[in-house]
């Protein structure tokens, strides 16, 4: 919404007439909090419970009757009883997963005699529905905006901030891209609140009743509230006003200071082996005697609160994990309620590549599955199913060349067959999710001798259940794709590796904007086969994976593997990503980062330094200011992969072979 309505709001408020009564504000121009009306200075108000979740306290709606919830208009509207005709609505919430027919009102301003609601915000899994009456129709007529492919029942939290004027609807999601909508109804300039009363969490019945979490609830009168509230760094928690008693965090204490707890929980602390954490446990504390750490339950993961924090000691050999033959790439999943895998992508068929379940604390085999020189695996989820892709890199028995979207059969608890899409000497798949909609996105490496071909992003259809056709994106002999997310902002990384002629090419990072990737930054690579982006701190750091130095042009130099690989930070003042630090590796294939305590280490799966594939792959250990320094050598050989997990036993690492049917777990020791 533009400056000018600002400057219209402040120098011509709206106003009610009639009579002899000149012009007066309804309410005053500053924020009004309609939450703080419902919550006396002593705390919560019967049918309120203050209650934590993911860092951040909200009102967990309780009343047995929706009016025990309400309070007159009159309270916000002073002077006058008309509803403003520009404002903002801003508001925070948490939403738990709800039915697919299922909508919940977060508030309704509610006329106690006449037409019901005169306006009201509602939400659906997938839509938010703003509701308002047009007394200038004759009799009066409901209106109902609809804002689409809005994703809130994640059980996260999320700041939305609604501007209203005339014939102009906007929505903005966590700060992110405005959604508009023109409607052929304006909003009404003179919608009368008499009598009227704000109902929190309902429509004055109990049916559709808000069952999540609500932190903020603020009007904004005359002004589009979001230059105002997105500049703070989580965009999901931005605030304009929120009540003093949901402003005291819980957090971890300071020295000696006694720890904050929720109001009205229920102290209960269990003891022993990681206990569930879901909406049942929340705000329940479980003591880890193994690591001698508390932790809280926020309704669906263990947050650490007091905890004696881990160092890296050295890594030891754990498990030799015998494949079913070379393997190209590896990937560790959790599959809820069923228990932790590994898929391996291995080189030949048959036998094809293999699924491993983590049972007693090792990895044995559990599915195989026919691949084709397989060379990556993507573990992903849609709602409530569960999909495993492979990359295959080689035609099947039939001179057929497709790689394969499997589905985990829960009545067989083993992955099926569910769709197949063509490929081109695939390399990588990777799966996210933008504005609520599900993406796959696959590297095609070569197309006979050509590597300048086209890579290809899928988007799901959910009316036919598969994916979809929706962007390519011109790429160089590619190896693999990465997404990301900064703030509202959604980025896909593709490392570019060789042109038919040189590996010494651009590799891009393209940004999604307007319904596409687009171009965004090209960075300088030689035969880059990997990117992975990291977050320390606020900081985001983006590094490649160099392989070797050729161009058919130029003279070969002395090594074509010992080649630097480089780490990037972004770079907010200049809107780019600039180097950060560069590291010698050895024909490096991967980046893998992970944390222990406090302390943060990249792993580079180094390969082949020119004379042999017998060498040592390197964690560096973040140093601040130092940057990445070498901390460890584990010898490998052919390392094409690397992938960090957890289990309750403690933390590990899983690296692939590329040049033997061996793959090994090591375990991280700590101190």
């Amino acid at each position: 919404m533009a400056a000018p309505l600002l400057l219209w709001a402040l120098l011509f408020p709206w106003a009610c007439g009639g009579g002899s009564r000149t012009w007066q504000h309804c309410t005053d121009l500053h924020p009004l909090d309609i939450l703080a009306e419902l919550l006396p200075a002593g705390g919560p108000a019967r049918g309120l419970r203050v209650v934590q979740a993911r860092g951040l306290l909200g009102l967990q709606l309780r009343a047995p009757r929706p009016r025990a919830l309400a309070f007159p208009a009159s309270r916000l509207f002073l002077h006058c009883d008309r509803f403003p005709e520009e404002f903002s609505l801003i508001v925070t919430l948490r939403v738990l997963s709800i039915p697919t027919e299922r909508n919940e009102y977060i508030f309704t301003l509610m006329a106690e005699e006449g037409p019901g609601v005169l306006l009201g915000l509602r939400y659906s899994p997938s839509k938010l529905h703003f509701l308002f009456w047009s007394p200038e129709r004759a009799g009066g007529w409901q209106n109902r905006v609809t804002f689409r492919n809005v994703s809130l029942a994640d059980s996260r939290w999320h700041t939305l901030v609604l501007a209203v004027s005339g014939h102009s609807f906007s929505l903005a999601v966590d700060c992110g891209p405005p959604r508009d909508v023109v409607l052929e109804t304006p909003f009404p300039t003179s919608l009368s609140v008499k009598s009227a009363s704000f109902y929190l969490g309902s429509r004055r019945r109990r049916k559709g009743s808000f069952t999540g979490l609500l932190r903020q609830l603020v009007l904004l009168p005359g002004a589009d509230a979001t230059p105002r509230i997105c500049t703070a760094v989580d965009f999901k928690a931005a605030t304009l006003s929120v009540p003093a008693v949901l402003q005291d965090v819980p957090t971890k204490p300071a020295s000696n200071e006694v720890l904050k707890y929720p109001h009205g929980a229920d102290m209960k602390v269990t003891l022993g082996s990681r206990p569930p954490c879901t909406r049942q446990e929340k705000a329940q504390f479980w003591f880890n005697t193994s690591r001698r750490g508390l932790y809280l339950c926020d309704g669906s993961a263990w947050i650490s609160v007091l905890e004696v924090k881990q160092r890296l000691d050295y890594v030891e050999e754990y498990q030799d994990l015998v494949t079913n033959s070379e393997t190209m790439g590896v990937e560790v999943f959790t599959i809820p309620r069923v228990g932790l895998f590994a898929a391996t992508a291995n080189r030949h068929s048959p036998p094809g590549s293999a699924i491993y379940k983590w049972t007693n604390g090792k990895f044995v085999p559990y599915q195989n599955i026919p691949t084709y020189q397989a060379q990556s695996w993507k573990y992903f989820t849609i709602g409530k199913k569960i999909f495993l892709a492979v990359a295959n890199f080689e035609q099947n028995d039939r001179g057929q060349e497709f790689s394969v979207i499997y589905k985990w059969s829960r009545r067989k608890e083993k992955f099926v067959t569910y769709q197949r899409i063509t490929t081109h000497s695939a390399r990588d798949w990777e799966a996210f999710v933008i504005e609520g909609e599900a993406f796959l996105a696959v590297v095609n490496h070569r197309k006979g001798n050509n590597h300048n071909i086209d890579s290809v992003i899928y988007r799901w259809n959910p009316r036919t259940g598969l994916f979809e056709t929706n962007q390519t994106i011109p790429t160089s002999g590619a190896y693999d794709w990465e997404f990301f997310a900064i703030g509202p902002y959604s980025f896909l990384a593709v490392a570019n590796t060789f042109n038919g002629t040189s590996t010494k090419i651009y590799s891009h990072i393209y940004i999604w904007l307007s319904g596409s990737f687009q171009l965004f930054q090209s960075i300088l690579t030689f035969g880059a086969a990997d990117w992975e982006v990291f977050h320390i701190g606020d900081r985001v750091f983006l590094a490649v994976a160099n392989s070797h130095s050729y161009d058919s042009g130029m003279p070969a130099p002395s090594n074509f593997y010992a080649i630097n690989s480089s780490i990037y930070e972004l770079n907010v003042t200049a809107q780019m990503f600039v180097k950060f630090q560069d590291l010698l590796t050895y024909s490096a294939l991967d980046w893998e980062f992970f944390s222990v305590g406090d302390d943060s280490f990249l792993v580079v799966a180094n390969s082949f330094d020119g004379f042999t594939f017998s060498v040592d792959s390197i964690i560096y250990r973040w140093q601040g200011y130092e940057g990445f320094v070498v901390a460890h050598r584990l010898p490998t050989v052919g390392c094409r992969d690397w992938e960090a997990f957890n289990t309750t036993e403690g933390s590990y690492l899983l690296y692939s072979s590329a040049k033997e049917p061996l793959s090994k777990v090591l375990k991280l020791k700590t101190t």
